[in-house]
């Protein structure tokens, strides 16, 4: 009876938060760690009282660490990109979403809308970044053809890491659905010329366009943005075409505990100020259409904030078929671009 009064005496003197719920949040690390864990965590927290944690890691390392972790999930919402998240969905590790249980969600664009299991956090694009001053004038940058101008012969840099864009892009110019896109290869090779280098990472390309190294890129918006910010004076094109929609996403790790939680945390998310705030802080566009942007975020290329803008400037590669194709479009990346480089 003793012992069991002092124990009762002690756990009276602990605080509240020793008995706080942690909400686990699977992302990458870096800036964008800290922008779910300031735009979206803070106010979750302020609401529920639930801590959130982190794990961080790369995109494909986060995939395979679920699957090895998948009877006993380490984390209980995941964000990664709209793609992977197909292969998330594919080998069975997000929950079906049930939209009735995230309100914000009926604000919804469509665009975000990617799978029953995940769906968009924010967006952005990969499109034509440039350094006017080392670019010729006359290049305008209004259509992607302009980067198979010969006047822009070993200029241009591209990621190593994902050629889904330059290959969607290919394909558009020569008129062929993306799952034809072997229509496009030798379109594809008549860019080599112009290539210099390949990007691996965000800090890599933006090495490389700092130094002028190569002034013209396909190039993250955010990027882009987060460079300008540093006092680079890179301009970024939307051509006619439309520039490469990427959305990141997030869904429910299959077999979380603490589900209801995650639903909340994913509303959260979606809510019209959190959007704002995303936007601001990574200049990327929201993905509900109820946000009001001050005009000169909202005026930035790359941001949409109207159905004809995202309808209108955007390429979007079908994301389940990049998830499916994305092996085999960087092998022959690799053995017929960046070898010959």
């Amino acid at each position: 009876m003793r012992r069991l009064l002092l124990t009762a005496s002690a756990l009276a003197f602990l605080t509240p938060s020793a008995f706080a719920e942690t909400l686990v949040v699977s992302s990458w690390g870096g800036s964008f760690r800290d922008l779910i864990a300031e735009a979206i965590a803070t106010k979750f927290t302020e609401e529920t009282g639930v801590t959130v944690e982190f794990i961080t890691g790369g995109t494909i390392d986060r995939l395979n660490q679920a699957n090895l972790s998948k009877d006993n999930p380490e984390s209980d919402v995941t964000f990664t990109t709209s793609h992977v998240g197909w292969l998330y969905r594919n080998q069975g590790l997000f929950e079906d979403l049930d939209m009735s249980k995230i309100p914000n969600a009926a604000n919804l664009v469509e665009q975000a809308k990617i799978s029953p299991s995940h769906i968009g956090a924010w967006a952005y694009v990969y499109t034509i970044g440039y350094l006017p001053d080392l670019v010729p004038q006359d290049i305008t940058f209004e259509s992607w053809n302009d980067l198979w101008s010969p006047e822009l012969k070993g200029m241009i840099a591209v990621p190593d890491f994902d050629p889904s864009h330059i290959i969607a892009v290919a394909a558009k110019l020569e008129g062929v659905d993306i799952e034809n896109w072997q229509q496009a290869e030798d379109k594809l090779r008549a860019l080599q010329p112009n290539l210099k280098a390949f990007y691996t990472n965000d800090a890599n390309s933006q090495q490389l366009l700092s130094t002028g190294e190569t002034p013209v890129q396909v190039l993250l918006s955010m990027n882009a943005y987060h460079m300008q910010s540093e006092g680079l004076d890179v301009k970024l094109a939307i051509p006619k075409e439309g520039a490469v929609l990427g959305i990141d996403t997030m869904g429910i790790t299959k077999g979380s505990t603490k589900q209801n939680l995650a639903y909340k945390f994913i509303d959260t998310a979606l809510d019209p100020e959190v959007q704002a705030r995303i936007a601001e802080i990574k200049k990327g566009s929201p993905v509900v259409s109820n946000v009001q942007l001050p005009e000169e975020l909202a005026s930035l290329p790359g941001i949409f904030t109207t159905p004809e803008q995202w309808e209108s400037q955007t390429l979007i590669i079908p994301h389940q078929l990049r998830a499916e194709k994305t092996g085999e479009w960087r092998q022959w990346f690799s053995e017929n671009m960046t070898a010959g480089n």
